[in-house]
């Protein structure tokens, strides 16, 4: 059976601490959740599980969200739900999971996406408790180092020669897309706005910094390294936020009388080296498109997650893709991290950006906590 997105949206990025940091997560993912229903007329009672990604499942994410959320939404409570963990890709895996069990029969009706709510749940949370995730198997395996995301982004740029000048021009870039695209209301399609429990509604992107320029960047102070290039202004912002994508077999959306928007052509995952942890969506984005049997040419939008943006700059150089290409919207320098989350968000501004300029291929890649990196290549259907 073929898999394919009939819809797919999102709340707007809220910054930590700001307009959206009042709201319970498993209510935030319940707005998005309706969201679905409320675009297309399904029944929730037809929705055959929920996968959602989340990182930090303790505190108001813990006990499986993804079923409180359904149960925030006042949908049936025939309606299952399950919690997945793949770090910042947690939300592409879940696409990726409904994906493969709708191709092999096993569901007809599937939802994908996630939540994070980084103000509530701090990034880390779920590691504060006695112990550590780090066995003595694995420290004597890597000579008792903890891998660092900060330090391994340090690593990348030195390795691949980037300079602190190159990164924070790319951040600059980062905010300056993302304001083009609000300015231009390219995002109004795909948010779903949320009201607070005080009454306000939020309903715009929040960390996008007009007027960012590599100049005003050059006077950040660098925070892994003293004489490093990675800083706040060329990072990932700590962010709130859930999105969503309905997914159903062909035939499904055809019996629902629903237009199917996009097919999942191909999908991967691979690991790598998890103390520079960081390179991954390096060999994920060779993996894909070896699978798919398409070239570099044939893809007409790249969504690469800016974790630091020495990421998407060493797969620039390695993969050799076009960078107008890239990120043309902005990417979570300037619209946020919000990390269970962040994977729904950008294939939703994917499908919505290869809507709007008929492109046919669109491939998405995140690097991912433990040195992975899920892929997934999207066909437009016309």
């Amino acid at each position: 059976m073929t898999a394919v997105i009939v819809e797919a949206v999102r709340t707007p990025v809220g910054r930590r601490n700001g307009g959206l940091s009042t709201v319970h997560p498993a209510d935030l993912s319940a707005v998005v959740l309706n969201a679905l229903v409320e675009r297309t007329g399904i029944d929730p009672s037809v929705v055959e599980d929920v996968i959602w990604g989340c990182v930090q499942q303790v505190g108001d994410q813990a006990n499986d969200i993804a079923r409180n959320a359904v149960l925030a939404a006042g949908w049936p409570e025939t309606v299952p739900g399950v919690t997945v963990d793949r770090q910042c890709g947690s939300s592409q895996q879940a696409l990726n999971f409904a994906v493969a069990s709708v191709a092999a029969g096993h569901y007809d009706v599937v939802i994908a996406g996630g939540v994070e709510s980084m103000s509530r749940v701090p990034m880390g949370s779920s590691g504060t408790f006695e112990g550590s995730p780090y066995s003595p198997a694995f420290m004597e395996r890597y000579n008792g180092v903890k891998p660092n995301q900060g330090v391994g982004a340090e690593a990348i740029a030195e390795k691949w020669g980037l300079t602190r000048s190159d990164l924070d021009k790319f951040a600059a870039s980062s905010h300056e897309r993302a304001a083009a695209a609000q300015d231009a209301g390219l995002f109004e399609a795909q948010i779903i706005p949320v009201t607070t429990p005080d009454g306000t509604v939020i309903s715009r992107d929040e960390g996008i910094r007009r007027g960012t320029s590599e100049e005003s960047l050059a006077k950040l102070k660098p925070v892994f390294k003293a004489d490093g290039v990675i800083h706040a202004g060329n990072a990932s912002q700590i962010s709130d936020g859930a999105s969503a994508l309905l997914i159903m077999s062909e035939e499904a959306a055809a019996r629902h009388g629903l237009n199917p928007i996009a097919r999942i052509h191909t999908v991967a995952v691979v690991g790598d080296d998890p103390v520079v942890m960081l390179t991954a969506p390096i060999p994920a984005t060779e993996k894909v498109l070896a699978k798919s049997g398409l070239a570099l040419e044939d893809i007409g939008v790249f969504e690469v997650n800016e974790a630091f943006a020495s990421v998407p700059l060493a797969w620039l150089k390695e993969i050799g893709a076009d960078p107008e290409k890239v990120n043309p919207n902005g990417g979570a320098i300037a619209l946020g991290h919000p990390l269970g989350g962040s994977g729904g968000r950008i294939l939703t501004d994917m499908i919505k950006h290869m809507q709007v300029n008929n492109l046919r291929y669109g491939l998405q890649t995140m690097c991912e906590g433990g040195g992975q990196a899920n892929a997934t290549i999207l066909e437009l259907i016309n």
